[in-house]
């Protein structure tokens, strides 16, 4: 199976998709400057104690307070508690805790009043991105993680990933990290740790403890509400947890983005720096690999699966909605059994796709098509089962089929669902559903290069169209384009964009800047 990672940068970020046998498998936007990232570590300051949910509320900067648990304070926050106020009172210099006198674990069952108070400053992490109407969730277990380690600072153990099986490999990696960990330091040894030499854990090791040593330093002097420690980009994220030996390619349109990337990558896996290739194609990245189609088609209220069938996806506050539909499906199997088995699976494995795809997550119900027979029921139960443990980074639980015909899946929900509008207004009507004549199009766009190309005097101009208009304009040994370098001495490019309507051009300039139209010059 083929890897491959396609970044294309934007005004405000960019977006990355991953693809599997050139087919979507996750798919996120970035966004410059973003904050309350989950595992950022800011500095917040406890603005009230709610006795009767047993938590608290912290600012830290978010319009809405962030929500801490009494449970998830941790059972070193007495150690995190006095090493900060330490800190801050510059009694302790760095991040080394080999001479800490580390505190009792607090009590399991106890309340969020003994352990804080209005007005306290205390270091939290964000476990969760702020979702809907709700702020960002806090816990103060601080972890960073890395490559192959996570670092738990204020704890001894060495844990491994449940997913290394070989008892001889878990003895090996905890008998190494137990002999290079920093004391008062606990480390949870990551699934890719798996047969990696001890100097390449080391190397992780080191780069984690550096981490933790910048953000106490900037412990010191931070006021409430600042950034202590910040999670880095998405996509070294994405690449940090993804990235293995089956990757093949890394297209970047981008020269900055694709400077980082080569860089990140030299330092967590030099041997794969020469995947990282920027793109330099005249049409857009997306649209030569073809995502954006396949992100047009994946996110809609209705997602088409091969056989025939489709899925309908509705979004609630509170849930998820999938209702599995068998389409032109019916009459190609021998009975309704054999047919909804056929569609109940393809579903599975779409369904299984559509949650990593759009991130979604908390509880997920899906409407399978009614089966009799409990073999099949236990064998689509397996299915998403499989699907989701083979591909899904994120924690979940899948339940099997009730007497109704639904199962129920909880998913980890840490970040908003990734929503991609597919529906767009008609360009030219407005929504109104009159047009001027569409014929016209062409004339319009031709009126505004004049007036671009003589008038304003752009040295270089470049238009995105719709595949159609690009057609129109390209066609002929002696196109339309052509007709116009030899009047006006300078070549047009056109960009074909599936993203734009048909009556719709974006013009832009020798920069990739959108040059705006004044309505007084614009007839489109």
């Amino acid at each position: 199976m083929s890897n491959e990672l396609i970044i294309s940068a934007t005004q405000n970020g960019c977006r990355i998709a991953l693809l599997k046998d050139k087919h979507l498998a996750e798919f996120h936007q970035e966004e410059e400057g973003s904050k309350f990232v989950v595992g950022d570590i800011y500095l917040g300051t406890v603005k009230k104690v709610v006795q009767g949910l047993n938590a608290a509320f912290i600012d830290i900067g978010y319009e809405k307070d962030a929500f801490l648990h009494y449970l998830d304070l941790g059972a070193q926050f007495g150690s995190l508690q006095k090493f900060t106020k330490l800190v801050r009172a510059k009694k302790i210099t760095g991040g080394k805790l080999d001479r800490f006198q580390l505190e009792k674990d607090i009590d399991k069952h106890g309340k969020v009043s003994q352990q804080l108070s209005k007005g306290q400053v205390i270091p939290v992490q964000v476990v969760k991105e702020p979702i809907s109407t709700k702020g960002p969730r806090l816990s103060c277990e601080l972890s960073i993680p890395g490559r192959y380690l996570v670092l738990v600072p204020f704890s001894n153990t060495v844990s491994v990933s449940k997913k290394i099986t070989s008892s001889e490999e878990r003895k090996r990696l905890l008998r190494l990290i137990q002999s290079i960990k920093p004391e008062n330091f606990g480390v949870i040894i990551r699934t890719v740790a798996e047969s990696k030499e001890v100097a390449e854990l080391d190397k992780d090791l080191r780069n984690l403890v550096k981490t933790w040593d910048d953000g106490i330093k900037r412990l010191v002097t931070a006021n409430p509400r600042d950034k202590v420690i910040g999670e880095i980009s998405k996509t070294s994220s994405i690449l940090r947890d993804v990235l293995n030996e089956s990757f093949d390619n890394i297209h970047v349109d981008d020269k900055k983005i694709f400077e980082d990337v080569k860089s990140y990558i030299h330092t967590i896996a030099p041997d794969k720096e020469k995947i990282v290739k920027l793109y330099t194609g005249k049409a857009k990245i997306f649209e030569h690999y073809n995502v954006e189609k396949q992100i047009k088609s994946a996110f809609g209220q209705t997602v088409s699966l091969r056989g025939g069938g489709y899925l309908i996806i509705e979004h609630t506050e509170a849930l998820h909605v999938v209702d599995v539909n068998s389409g032109n499906k019916s009459n190609r199997e021998e009975n309704q059994e054999t047919t909804a088995l056929s569609v109940n699976i393809e579903a599975a494995k779409e369904v299984a796709r559509q949650l990593r795809l759009r991130d979604m997550g908390g509880i997920i119900v899906v409407d399978f098509i009614d089966m009799r027979s409990s073999e099949n029921k236990r064998l689509l139960h397996k299915t998403m089962k499989d699907e989701m443990a083979s591909s899904d980074r994120a924690k979940h639980t899948v339940l099997p089929l009730s007497k109704f015909g639904l199962m129920q899946i909880t998913r980890e929900r840490v970040r908003p669902q990734m929503n991609i509008a597919t529906k767009e207004v008609c360009p030219t009507c407005n929504g109104t559903g009159t047009i001027t004549a569409s014929i016209l199009v062409s004339d319009t766009i031709e009126k505004n290069v004049e007036h671009l190309l003589v008038k304003q005097n752009e040295k270089k101009l470049v238009l995105a169209i719709h595949p159609y208009l690009y057609a129109f304009f390209t066609n002929g040994i002696i196109s339309r384009r052509t007709k116009w370098f030899f009047k006006y001495k300078r070549w047009v490019d056109l960009v074909q964009d599936t993203s734009l309507g048909v009556t719709e051009c974006k013009y832009l300039n020798k920069d990739g800047e959108e040059i705006e139209l004044s309505q007084a010059t614009a007839v489109a």
